[in-house]
């Protein structure tokens, strides 16, 4: 039997068919238009994902007998505030996770509302990707379009809505919205009341692994395939990765160098970071997990290739730089602003220690450590709640550098797991969509029978010692330049 994973990106949605045992038959990619109505706003058209997910799956299933397929799940961009009118009309495009609108909304959230009275509601405090001041945001500049809100839905449920009619969502991506009691697992009635809005406005509940319905028959006779082909609920995107990389059970690591940045460590219990510098969400498992979220990470270094340095040469790039832990440049990740540990949407990048002799090398270089020092930043937040790591799993388009790899097990001083076949949200998308049709028993059952590591890159104590101290340097930037950044 064949699964589809169908991770939702922010510039493409990426379809992957794999076979029971874990082998990838094929792999498509459809891209949609990324909107910037205004400075720091991010949108997307939803008939966009629909429509490309229709055709790339069209082209993914060509390859085998379609009657085989016995299911489908979803890893998708978390936080996207997407909302129906009754007649299950888009009312307006879908507002993204890295939309940073909501300042006025999140400082209402955190200080008028308090931080501690909203993270003893959901677990965490508001962050401006967040759904709920987004909903906030649109109660307020949008009353008309917000009076016709008859169902709230993230990127992934709208897709799962669309292909099987369930009305639905999953706890890991529900986490992100800042309505989910997530230590409880049900919808906060505190928040909806802040909110404006009422639980029937909102998807029922399921575990990622859960069987949410089936696919529509008009749309499984369109492709030939069966109709009883099972959809799961899926996860949110860090999760689903979590899941493909066989982060699951108790104490395990996965980092992500995607166009965000993630450290995302599992646990088998609820528990909050005290200073709520990491988000405490439900994971794909049915348990836990802390994860903490820098907003540009492999982004940073295609901002620096394509816009910058105007090449397609990363590999080039990267082979002319020699020597390590000895950098005297640091460069500051927050193109977009920065969520974890600092929730400052102000912030921005920077380059600091160039001199006349300083090379083309030494700055590319600056900006692969910074994202490893961000990461290490997030890092130091999870061992502050008591969180102890020896290794970890990576993955994300970033995670293919051997270099970037090596930088990130010296900052960090852990090892660095490389899985045999890394295909992040998809791979974990279809892996749900296992459990959910009962050809696994569990998601750690899943994943102990397809995931494997590939290789280890091991920190070497010289290297620790000497980006130790240029970590040291680069913690004291953020909270120099922090002013600065609110009067730019």
């Amino acid at each position: 039997m064949y699964y589809i994973g169908i991770d939702l990106g922010t510039s493409a949605v990426k379809l992957l068919l794999m076979r029971e045992d874990g082998r990838i038959q094929n792999v498509v990619s459809r891209e949609y238009e990324l909107s910037f109505p205004h400075p720091g706003w991010s949108e997307q058209n939803p008939e966009d994902w629909y429509r490309q997910t229709l055709s790339g799956l069209k082209d993914l299933i060509s390859v085998v007998d379609a009657k085989e397929i016995s299911g489908i799940g979803f890893g998708g961009q978390m936080h996207g505030l997407v909302a129906l009118d009754e007649n299950d009309n888009v009312i307006r495009p879908a507002i993204l996770w890295n939309d940073g609108r909501t300042e006025e909304e999140v400082k209402y959230l955190n200080e008028q509302i308090g931080k501690k009275v909203v993270s003893g509601y959901t677990g965490n405090i508001a962050f401006a990707g967040f759904t709920a001041p987004k909903i906030l945001w649109m109660k307020k500049n949008e009353p008309d379009l917000f009076a016709r809100i008859k169902k709230i839905m993230l990127p992934k449920d709208y897709l799962a809505y669309r292909l099987s009619g369930s009305f639905c969502t999953d706890y890991s991506d529900a986490s992100g919205m800042l309505l989910l009691d997530v230590k409880n697992k049900c919808w906060s009635s505190e928040m909806l009341k802040i909110c404006g809005i009422t639980e029937n406005m909102l998807p029922k509940l399921y575990e990622s692994y859960e069987a949410v319905g089936y696919l529509k028959p008009e749309i499984a006779d369109s492709f030939s395939m069966k109709h009883n082909v099972v959809i799961a609920a899926g996860a949110g995107d860090n999760a689903a990765a979590a899941v493909g990389t066989g982060t699951v059970g108790k104490n395990k690591c996965n980092i992500s160098l995607g166009t965000s940045g993630t450290i995302f460590i599992t646990s088998d219990s609820f528990r909050v970071d005290t200073n709520n510098a990491l988000h405490a969400f439900a994971h794909a498992d049915g348990r836990f997990h802390l994860m903490g979220c820098m907003l540009s990470a492999a982004s940073c270094n295609k901002w620096w290739m394509d816009n910058i340095l105007l090449t397609d040469r990363y590999k080039e790039e990267q082979e002319g730089i020699k020597t390590l832990g000895e950098n005297h440049v640091y460069f500051l990740p927050y193109l977009m602003g920065e969520r974890s540990p600092w929730n400052d949407p102000k912030a921005r990048g920077a380059f600091i220690g160039m001199n006349l002799n300083t090379s083309r090398a030494e700055m590319t270089q600056a900006v692969l450590e910074g994202v490893a020092f961000a990461t290490r930043d997030m890092y130091e937040a999870a061992r502050s709640a008591g969180v102890s790591l020896e290794r970890s799993m990576i993955c994300g388009g970033g995670a293919k550098s051997p270099l970037w790899q090596k930088m990130i097990a010296n900052i960090l001083n852990i090892s660095i797991d490389i899985p045999s076949c890394e295909e992040g949200p998809g791979m974990g998308g279809a892996m749900l969509a296992m459990v959910a049709d009962h050809r696994y028993n569990s998601v750690e059952e899943a994943a102990e029978a397809i995931v494997s590591v590939k290789s280890t890159c091991e920190p070497e104590p010289l290297l620790v010692e000497k980006y130790e101290e240029r970590y040291q340097s680069f913690r004291k930037l953020y909270p120099t330049l922090k002013d600065v950044y609110g009067e730019l």
